[in-house]
């Protein structure tokens, strides 16, 4: 099993970004995808999940209405998109499906 996710991204506060979850080795329809990040010096927050099998997501308390998940089948990839970037979202972004994790996306939110 691996998840694979794209590479480190820096935007300026107000804009968006996209991070992708490239999976491999189990069905990918199966399993829920959950998105995790950690902040410099903070601990990990549960951003929230989404199921690939039929689209259904759940977003933690502090991300509803800026985060958008998505997962396309045909390439077994899922997507985080953020809009409206601050710089406290500068951190480190991950999938995982709690058994397997990806290696990371560093999103940094810098004028």
């Amino acid at each position: 099993v691996q998840l694979v996710q794209s590479g480190a991204d820096t935007r300026n506060p107000g804009a968006s970004v996209k991070v992708s979850c490239k999976t491999s080795g189990y069905s990918f329809i199966s399993v829920y995808v959950h998105w995790v990040r950690q902040a410099p010096g903070q601990g990990l927050e549960w951003m929230g999940r989404i199921d690939p099998e039929d689209g259904g997501v759940a977003y933690g308390e502090n991300f509803q209405g800026r985060v958008t998940f998505t997962a396309d089948t045909s390439t077994s990839t899922a997507y985080v998109e953020f809009t409206s970037l601050r710089s406290e979202d500068t951190a480190v972004y991950y999938c995982t499906t709690l058994t397997t994790w990806g290696q990371g996306t560093q999103v940094t939110v810098s004028p």
